[in-house]
C-alpha cells in the first residue's frame, strides 16, 4: 500500500493506496492518541484489499494537526469534511475508534457517507457523564491526570498484545486542553438532551440508508442494545471478545475484514 504523508484540511495525514471502485475509508483515533494506533489495522487491510484508497488523520489537537479553539463535536466532523474534501474523497467509510466513533456518527449525519464502522464508543453517557461532571474541579486542577489514569484502568489494557498495551500506555498526549475542550459538552449538556442529539443524528443515518457497524470490545449492556436497535434497526453489532477498549488492536485482522465490506453493497451506494 503506497503512501504519503500530507496535510489536507490543516489536519496531518496519511494518504494510502488509489481511488479506485472500491469506497475510500477514512481512519479517526480516539481522544489522547493519534494516527499510528491504525497501524496494525492498515497492515491487516494493505493484505486483505490492496491499493484501498485510505485517510489516516491527526484530529485537532493531537499527533501533528495544529490546536482550534473550538473542540465541539459538531466542529471537528466538520474540519474532518474539509480534510476529506481536500483530499478528494467521494462519500468515504467513517471508521472511528472511542471519541472518533462519535465523530463518524456525526459526520455521517452531516456530510455524504457510504458507511460509518464505530468502535467501542457508546452513544449514550451514561455513568461517564455522571462520573466527568463529578470530577470536573479535578478535571480542571493540575492533579487532572489522576482522573484519566483512572479512566486508563478500566479500559482493559492489560488484556492486549504486549506491543498494543506499550502503545496505548505511551503514544497518547492527555493534555488537559484536549480533555476539557473535547469533553467539553459533555460537562455542560444534560444527559436527556444529549441522547436527543444522538437520536437525531441516528435518525438521519437511518433515513440515508448508510450502513452502520458498532464494533465491541465486549457485549453491549442489554438496555444499551436494545436502544441502539431501536434507533438503528439495521445496525450491525460485532462483538470482538477479549473486553478491551481497543478491538482495533486485539483483533486487528477481524476488524479489517469488518471495514473492507462496509459500504460495497447496494445500500451504501446511495
Amino acid at each position: 500500500m503506497g503512501d504519503a504523508q500530507r496535510r489536507f484540511g490543516g489536519l496531518a495525514a496519511d494518504s494510502h493506496g488509489a481511488d479506485g471502485g472500491r469506497p475510500p475509508l477514512v481512519l479517526v483515533h480516539g481522544l489522547t492518541y493519534d494516527r499510528t494506533q491504525w497501524g496494525p489495522t492498515l497492515r491487516e487491510l494493505a493484505a486483505l484489499d490492496p491499493g484501498r484508497r485510505v485517510l489516516v488523520l491527526d484530529l485537532p489537537g493531537h499527533g501533528e494537526s495544529p490546536g482550534r479553539e473550538s473542540y465541539q463535536t459538531a466542529d471537528v466532523a466538520d474540519v474532518v469534511h474539509a480534510a476529506v474534501t481536500e483530499a478528494g474523497l467521494d462519500r468515504p467509510v467513517l471508521v472511528g475508534h472511542s471519541l472518533g466513533g462519535a465523530l463518524a456518527t456525526i459526520y455521517a449525519a452531516r456530510h455524504p457517507t457510504r458507511g460509518v464502522v464505530n468502535v467501542d464508543q457508546p452513544l449514550l453517557l451514561g455513568p461517564f457523564g455522571e462520573l466527568l461532571r463529578r470530577n470536573e474541579p479535578l478535571l480542571r486542577s493540575p492533579e487532572y491526570l489522576r482522573l484519566w489514569e483512572s479512566l486508563l484502568a478500566g479500559m482493559g489494557i492489560d488484556q492486549l498484545p504486549p506491543a498494543a498495551q506499550e502503545m496505548v500506555r505511551t503514544a497518547t498526549t492527555p493534555r488537559q486542553e484536549l480533555l476539557l475542550g473535547y469533553w467539553g459538552e459533555i460537562l455542560v449538556t444534560a444527559d436527556e438532551a444529549f441522547t436527543a442529539q444522538r437520536v437525531r443524528e441516528l435518525e438521519r443515518i437511518r433515513s440515508l440508508g448508510v450502513p452502520y457497524h458498532y464494533v465491541a470490545g465486549s457485549e453491549p449492556p442489554p438496555p444499551y442494545r436494545q436502544w441502539l436497535e431501536s434507533v438503528l434497526p439495521n445496525v450491525i453489532i460485532d462483538v470482538l471478545p477479549g473486553g478491551s477498549h481497543f478491538p482495533h488492536l486485539s483483533h486487528p485482522a477481524e476488524l479489517a475484514r469488518i471495514i473492507a465490506d462496509v459500504g460495497s453493497g447496494p445500500s451504501g451506494d446511495r
